[in-house]
């Protein structure tokens, strides 16, 4: 026979596992992608078992999640970057006006970069040390890039470096892509859980005045990752025009940047800050995905898509506060 206490226990092991998977904000949205796969594939059968399928949402999921990865790292301490999808087609024209000055093809990359990463230090150094709310630095940022990228290339696209090898692993590849997804999500997985920067970044978004006192450097901190933000961004923009052979002023836009949020809130990143994760994000942008791929074999059109997507939003925030308050008051 066994203890009335062994027995206790064990009737309360499923409950704790529920009370895991509740607080858990990256199992509950893989739930999720699980069964709209089950469901659009049950819909048609062409959803996941055609290579085309596979790379048509590899290619939709990678781009928003990478924004999404340095978004994710900016709202969690508080902050936003609505410039984002216009540094996304600012790269990419940097990396051709120096491929076109003479630099080899992987140097005028990074020039693209560094050029987004200068982006990314104004709108963090306005915000950090004028004290302008993020929202209307990036938003003043968003309309100068955009009308910087389009005088600078005149409103016409162009082509990118054609340079073999290097433009397959830099995106011409049906899926170098998702592989850049997966390699970066991994990266800031690690930066964010396991090193002092995001362990600090997480901290000063949970309790700015208790972090200051700690003796974190809130500042240098908020800087840092602006600037992250602005060069994932880029990165971003510049493996996309590989892939599609053409540099496109018009490219991105708000469009990619609202995605990106999105993906970061659907995946468990509250907007107040404080707490999220990288690998609910990529989840986040693989529901994304997986809704708009989905819905398009269906013949659902775009204007559903996006009502959908904003009741996705909305049920994941409503969601996440209520289970952080049951978590607080000891109920789950």
């Amino acid at each position: 026979m066994t203890s009335p206490v062994a027995d206790i226990k064990k009737a309360q092991r499923p409950r704790r596992s529920s009370r895991s998977f509740l607080r858990s904000s990256e199992l509950r949205i893989l739930a999720v992608a699980v069964i709209l796969c089950a469901y659009f594939e049950t819909a048609n059968h062409d959803f996941l078992l055609t290579s085309a399928s596979l790379q048509n949402l590899s290619q939709f999921i990678a781009p928003v999640a990478i924004i999404a990865f340095g978004e994710i790292m900016l709202m969690i301490g508080g902050e936003i970057d609505l410039s984002a999808g216009m540094v996304f087609a600012f790269a990419p024209f940097i990396m051709h006006f120096t491929h076109e000055a003479g630099l080899p093809a992987w140097l005028s990359v990074i020039a693209g970069l560094v050029a987004a990463g200068v982006i990314g230090f104004v709108n963090g150094a306005v915000t950090v040390y004028l004290r302008i709310p993020s929202f209307v630095t990036t938003l003043g940022t968003l309309f100068f890039v955009n009308g910087f990228t389009l005088t600078i290339s005149r409103g016409t696209p162009v082509s990118p470096p054609e340079d073999g090898l290097f433009a397959e692993f830099m995106g011409a590849w049906g899926y170098s892509e998702i592989i850049w997804a997966i390699a970066l999500a991994v990266i800031m997985h690690v930066l964010l859980r396991h090193t002092r920067w995001g362990l600090h970044t997480i901290a000063s978004g949970a309790n700015l005045l208790g972090a200051s006192e700690a003796g974190i450097h809130v500042r240098r901190l908020k800087l840092g990752n602006f600037v992250l933000a602005a060069v994932l961004a880029g990165l971003t923009g510049t493996l996309e025009c590989f892939r599609i052979s053409s540099i496109d002023p018009q490219a991105g836009g708000n469009q990619i940047m609202f995605l990106a949020v999105a993906a970061a809130v659907i995946g468990g990143t509250p907007l107040a800050g404080g707490s999220g994760t990288i690998v609910g994000g990529l989840i986040g942008a693989a529901v994304l995905g997986i809704l708009s791929d989905g819905f398009t074999l269906i013949g659902i059109n775009a204007f559903t898509f996006n009502m959908i997507l904003g009741a996705a939003i909305l049920a994941a925030m409503i969601f996440n506060i209520h289970v952080v308050r049951l978590a607080r008051k000891g109920e789950l």
